[in-house]
């Protein structure tokens, strides 16, 4: 019994200083070399100051929608629904979500609207979209707004993030971005 306990006991206590200590110092070094020393992505409009790198609910007509989040876009508590895809309360928020899109996008079928607009990360707190969840939405904002399609489309394109080195990960758009070029039209 003794020629276990003890080196369990040292093993949880070594594991205890390297994770809880060591390596979170670590990560808050390399933080603190980024440019907003691991403060987040800020974005500054009108003395105003936002987080670019997480997600936020923007429910008028004359923004562009970002994915919905499980957790109300608070960023102290990002998580998942944790509700898999045959849980009949989570197809049921996904076809309400369907439904308000629809009702929010006339002309729009709902085979047409790109999945991540009606189901939410797996953090709660993605801030981007793909340029087709953006552009489904162009039809409404220009008429809400009562502009030419093709600016806000245009606006979509000048605000699209190609993949790294044009192939790592999808190309997309920042929905905070692209609400802030709106307003400042």
């Amino acid at each position: 019994m003794r020629t276990n306990i003890f080196p369990a006991i040292k093993l949880t206590l070594v594991t205890l200083v390297f994770f809880g200590v060591i390596y979170p110092a670590i990560v808050w070094g390399i933080a603190q070399l980024t440019p907003d020393h691991g403060h987040g992505e800020l974005v500054s409009d009108h003395g105003k100051r936002y987080y670019a790198n997480v997600g936020q609910s923007f429910t008028q007509d004359r923004f562009f929608s970002g994915r919905p989040s499980a957790v109300g876009y608070n960023a102290s508590g990002s998580g998942g629904s944790n509700k898999g895809p045959s849980n009949k309360e989570y197809l049921d928020a996904v076809q309400a979500r369907i439904d308000t899109f629809l009702v929010h996008n006339p002309g729009i079928s709902k085979k047409e609207i790109p999945v991540e607009l009606v189901t939410a990360s797996g953090s709660g707190l993605d801030p981007d979209i793909s340029p087709k969840a953006a552009m489904v939405q162009v039809r409404r904002i220009a008429a809400v707004r009562k502009t030419d399609e093709e600016r806000i489309r245009q606006i979509v394109i000048n605000n699209t993030e190609k993949p790294l080195l044009g192939m790592f990960g999808p190309a997309k758009v920042n929905v905070l971005s692209l609400n802030l070029a709106l307003e400042n039209l």
